[in-house]
């Protein structure tokens, strides 16, 4: 049996609102994931040292601050620079598509916006999670 699924959720910059990170941290749990949330305000550095320190499979960012296309990118890098790359990035928030697109061709996973059902959240990352076991 595959070992537990292990997801970062994050709220980078300066968005306050939480309430949509921690109904999809709930779900990934009922999903039977382990799921560690960082709270509000992380900055880039910040969450991907937690990731290193919490060796997760996952990082998932909420942002809905419009602040997306400097935020991804940057935990991207730092992915990058701290051999990360087999991690997963996913998020969502208020993202428009063409931004989502961009984001996609520079290697973040997919991306949800409001009113996603949380199952098909937790299914992408089972599915991104069986696909690196195959």
């Amino acid at each position: 049996m595959a070992n537990t699924i292990r997801v970062l959720i994050a709220k980078p910059g300066l968005d306050g609102h939480d309430r949509g990170a921690k109904v999809v941290a709930a779900a990934l749990r009922d999903a039977g994931m382990e799921v560690i949330y960082t709270g509000l305000r992380q900055t880039p550095e910040m969450i991907v040292e937690a990731a290193v320190q919490e060796d997760v499979d996952v990082i998932a960012l909420s942002i809905l601050s419009g602040a997306h296309m400097t935020l991804f990118p940057r935990v991207l890098e730092l992915m990058k620079e701290n051999g990360l790359e087999e991690i997963l990035l996913t998020g969502g928030g208020i993202i428009p598509d063409a931004d989502i697109e961009a984001l996609r061709k520079i290697g973040v996973g997919q991306l949800f916006g409001p009113g996603t059902n949380t199952t098909d959240i937790a299914d992408y990352i089972k599915e991104w999670n069986e696909k690196l076991d195959a």
